[in-house]
């Protein structure tokens, strides 16, 4: 798997899923359909994809609903696959953060240039190499994704600009100023409050993941990343 571009399938229909994985893996995919769909965040962050095929008609939850929720801890490209036509459909799927959506029935070819393309605009440009921080633990820049033995964390879309920023300096110092004009730089207004909640959660989450304080504090000064072993 190392080094392939793993594509996650969040299709119900298990003839199509299977039909879908066999034609990527031909491509040198690596293709993995959900396996829970009544949580389908579960199987997405254990997989760590670097992109999500998603149905919208589906068990429990819809497809807009894990679009959403996947959204929340990753920003990676969703595209939506589904036998639903109405154009208020397909506003919806963009809308919820899909970047695609290709109507079923679809000839498996134009499918892969579909993903060659969001797979293009997502990573091309990237730096692709991974910063460690630990043995098992390190930065997929290219996905923008922390990684805990091959497996995602889940962070949300602020916390990873946090993450990218203070790699990128370590291990000098980066000031408050510059991360909120980080996170200003997209479309999120970020607060001084906002600011030390949203460092707290992080440094929580990479707590947990290494037993160990990755994020240290300058005093008026501002973060810097230290190293896990």
């Amino acid at each position: 798997m190392e080094g392939r571009m793993k594509i996650f399938l969040v299709e119900d229909d298990l003839a199509l899923a299977e039909e879908i994985a066999q034609f990527l893996g031909r491509w040198g995919y690596c293709a993995q359909q959900a396996r829970q769909f009544e949580d389908v965040l579960s199987d997405f962050i254990d997989f760590c994809p670097h992109l999500v095929l998603m149905d919208v008609n589906l068990p429990y939850y819809d497809g807009f609903y894990w679009c959403r929720k996947i959204r929340e801890a990753s920003d990676l490209p969703i595209l939506f696959i589904s036998s639903r036509d109405d154009d208020r459909d397909k506003i919806m799927a963009i809308a919820q953060g899909g970047d695609d959506y290709v109507e079923k029935p679809f000839q498996l070819e134009l499918l892969k240039a579909k993903i060659e393309a969001a797979l293009r605009r997502a990573y091309q440009y990237k730096v692709t190499d991974r910063i460690y921080l630990g043995r098992d633990l390190y930065f997929e820049q290219g996905a923008s994704e922390l990684c805990l033995g091959g497996n995602a964390l889940a962070l949300t879309k602020s916390e990873k600009k946090i993450m990218a920023k203070l790699l990128d300096r370590k291990p000098m110092v980066v000031s408050r100023e510059e991360l909120m004009m980080e996170l200003w730089s997209t479309d999120e207004f970020v607060l001084d409050g906002t600011l030390s909640t949203m460092i707290c959660r992080l440094r929580n989450k990479l707590s947990a993941a290494c037993g160990k304080e990755l994020i240290g504090t300058k005093k008026g000064q501002g973060y810097y990343i230290r190293p896990c072993e």
